[in-house]
């Protein structure tokens, strides 16, 4: 990988087109193409063949796998994981015959979420904090900070911690739910969704 002056690194067969923004410490991979007013945060990995598109965002420390298209309208915030092959959409009802550029639909992937290989994420759609998106699931609706979801269609089907675990269901209807593996807590309000007790986050 070589490196160059903003302090990223890219592998030789990588295309990097002027106009975009890549922060420092970003590794390139075997095959990528960056287009112009893309914007890349620093020390993410990009991994072979992934394409991130112009006025898409990737924030810092985020993870993207082989053969990943981000497109135009894609937001993902710190920390997100993009897994092997999984798919963003930016029109709702595309034609091949039909230029629908100006339609294209955000969609924001919320700090250190997970989506998982193959999954495929319909445009429009807001993914939580640190949400995890099974592999293979499609999500065509919003999902809330720490859900869990997967199948076709994708369906909440629990809540896991900031680390990854998921959190115990909650038997006893009690508010406070904590992680078996690393203790942080956690608040259940009364339709089930959970939120950190404290606001700090993870660096």
């Amino acid at each position: 990988m070589a490196n160059n002056d903003t302090g990223y690194k890219a592998h030789e067969t990588a295309v990097i087109d002027d106009g975009c923004d890549i922060g420092a410490g970003t590794r390139i991979w075997h095959f990528c193409h960056v287009m112009p007013g893309a914007v890349i945060g620093r020390d993410c990995v990009l991994g072979q063949n992934v394409f991130v598109g112009p006025g898409s965002k990737l924030g810092d420390r985020c993870k993207v796998q082989n053969n990943v298209s981000v497109y135009a309208g894609v937001e993902c915030e710190d920390g997100v994981f993009l897994g092997p092959s999984m798919v963003f959409t930016n029109v709702i009802n595309p034609r091949a015959t039909i230029e629908r550029k100006d339609e294209f639909k955000v969609t924001r992937v919320g700090r250190g979420a997970t989506i998982g290989a193959n999954a495929t994420i319909v445009c429009g759609v807001t993914l939580g904090r640190y949400c995890m998106i099974g592999a293979g699931s499609v999500v065509t609706r919003d999902v809330p900070d720490f859900g869990m979801v997967y199948g076709v269609p994708g369906r909440l089907r629990g809540y896991v911690c900031r680390c990854g675990v998921t959190l115990p269901e909650d038997p006893t209807q009690t508010t406070k739910v904590t992680c078996s593996e690393c203790g942080t807590g956690y608040i259940r309000d009364a339709e089930g969704r959970v939120a950190l007790t404290t606001d700090d986050e993870p660096r």
